[in-house]
C-alpha cells in the first residue's frame, strides 16, 4: 500500500428532509448563485423549497440556469461574470454531477483574473474557490464529495478534467428522494457511472492494498444488488439510498488512497462525449467491458478472477476462466439496466477514431495496463 492523505473537509447530511440545512449558507456570506440545469427542480419543488429557506436565511440569491448534462464552458464564463460582478460570497449547486461540476469552475473562476478554460486546461491554477455548497438530485458522478470538475468546450470538441482541494463542497445534502424522478435511463447510466469510477480504482497495480479493494467490492455488490431495483421500483427508498452513497463513497478517496492509479476508461469515453455529446454513463458501460477483454492476459487474470469470484460469485480454480466469466457477468449487467452494448447503438462510427485515441491517451499514462494510441482505437473499433 502506498503512503496516502486523506481528507474529506465536506460536512453530509444525508436523508430525508436534509434540505433544512441550507440555511447553514449564511455561515459563509450574503450572496449566493444558485446553479441548477432545466426545469426538473422546479417541477419536484425543490427549488421552491431551496428559495424559501434562502429567503429565510437573509441571503440574497442570483441564478445561472440551464447548465447542460456535459456542462459547457461557456456556462462556466457566465456564472464567473454574475459571481465578480455581483461579489457573490458562495456556489451552491441544485441537480447532478454536471451542475456540481459547472459550479465548482464557476466558485473556482470567480477568484481567477484570467478565462475560465485556463482552469481547465491546468489544474494547478487553481488556487482558490468561492465556497461550494450542493444539494444532490442525481446518483453518479460523486461530484458532491470529491475534488473533481469535467468540462466541455464542444467548439473544439474537447472534454477535459480538472482538480483542486479546493473543490471539494463545503457540504453537501444528499436526499435520495429527489432522486425518486431520475428516468430509467438516467438511473441506469448512473449506476454504470458509479461501477466504472469503483472499477477504475479496484483495477490498482499496488500491492497489499487489500481494505481499498474490499471497500471496492462491496459497492460494487451494493449497485448490483439495487440498481435494477431502483429500475424497477422508481420509489424505493431503500434502493435510492445505497445507490446515492455508493456513488459517494466510490470517488471520494476512501476506495483509491495508497492504491492510486490512473483511470483509462473515462480518458477514453470523455472523447465519446467530446465529439458526439451522448450519456456519458452510457459511454461507460458501452466501453468497460471492451476495455476489460483488452486488459485481460496471464498477468492480469488473477485480478480479474479476484473480481470475479469476490463480486460476482464466480467459482472454479482457473484464473483465466474465472476472469473471462467475470466480464461476461459485467457485460450481462449492463445489459440487464437496459444499456446499450455497442457505439453504433449511440450512432457513433470509426470517423474521428484516430483524433479521440490521440487525445485521450493523454490521459492514460500509468492506467492499470498501458495503452498506446493504437490500442485505444482497436478498443473502440471493438465495441463499434
Amino acid at each position: 500500500m502506498n503512503n496516502f492523505t486523506y481528507s474529506i473537509p465536506t460536512k453530509v447530511y444525508f436523508g430525508k428532509g436534509q434540505i433544512s440545512h441550507l440555511t447553514e449558507l449564511k455561515e459563509s456570506g450574503n450572496k449566493v448563485l444558485l446553479v441548477y440545469g432545466g426545469g426538473s427542480i422546479k417541477k419536484a419543488g425543490i427549488y421552491d423549497t431551496a428559495m424559501k429557506l434562502l429567503a429565510d436565511a437573509g441571503l440574497s440569491v442570483f441564478e445561472l440556469a440551464g447548465v447542460e448534462p456535459n456542462p459547457r464552458i461557456q456556462t462556466v464564463r457566465k456564472g464567473a461574470e454574475i459571481c465578480k460582478k455581483e461579489a457573490v460570497d458562495m456556489v451552491l449547486a441544485i441537480g447532478g454531477g454536471s451542475t456540481i461540476d459547472c459550479a465548482k469552475v464557476v466558485a473556482a473562476a470567480a477568484k481567477y483574473e484570467g478565462d475560465a478554460w485556463d482552469l481547465v486546461l491546468n489544474p494547478g491554477l487553481i488556487t482558490g474557490a468561492l465556497p461550494i455548497y450542493s444539494v444532490l438530485t442525481l446518483a453518479a458522478t460523486g461530484s458532491e464529495m470529491d475534488q473533481f470538475a469535467v468540462i466541455s468546450d464542444m467548439t473544439k470538441n474537447e472534454k477535459w478534467g480538472t482538480e483542486g482541494e479546493c473543490l471539494k463542497p463545503k457540504m453537501s445534502i444528499l436526499d435520495p428522494e429527489y432522486t425518486y424522478t431520475v428516468s430509467p435511463k438516467q438511473t441506469s447510466a448512473g449506476t454504470a457511472d458509479i461501477m466504472s469510477h469503483t472499477l477504475e480504482t479496484y483495477f490498482t497495480n499496488v500491492e497489499g492494498a487489500a481494505v481499498q479493494a474490499r471497500f471496492c467490492e462491496s459497492i460494487l455488490k451494493t449497485l448490483i444488488q439495487y440498481g435494477p431495483i431502483a429500475l424497477a421500483e422508481p420509489d424505493n427508498y431503500e434502493a435510492r439510498a445505497n445507490l446515492m452513497w455508493c456513488g459517494s463513497l466510490a470517488i471520494n478517496g476512501l476506495c483509491k488512497g495508497g492504491a492510486e492509479v490512473a483511470w483509462c476508461v473515462h480518458p477514453i469515453e470523455h472523447e465519446l462525449s467530446a465529439f458526439y455529446d451522448i450519456t456519458h454513463g452510457e459511454g461507460l458501460a458501452i466501453l468497460t467491458p471492451f476495455w476489460m477483454d483488452y486488459a485481460l492476459n496471464e498477468k492480469t487474470a488473477a485480478k480479474f478472477a479476484e473480481y470475479g469470484r469476490n463480486v460476482w460469485g464466480v467459482t472454479g480454480d482457473d484464473d483465466m476462466e474465472a476472469a473471462k466469466a467475470s466480464i461476461a457477468c459485467t457485460r450481462d449487467f449492463f445489459k440487464k439496466l437496459n444499456l446499450p452494448s455497442t457505439l453504433r447503438e449511440v450512432g457513433i462510427g470509426e470517423t474521428h477514431f484516430d483524433i479521440m485515441a490521440e487525445k485521450a491517451v493523454k490521459g492514460c499514462e500509468g492506467a492499470y495496463v498501458p495503452l498506446t494510441k493504437e490500442a485505444i482505437v482497436s478498443i473502440y473499433k471493438a465495441a463499434l
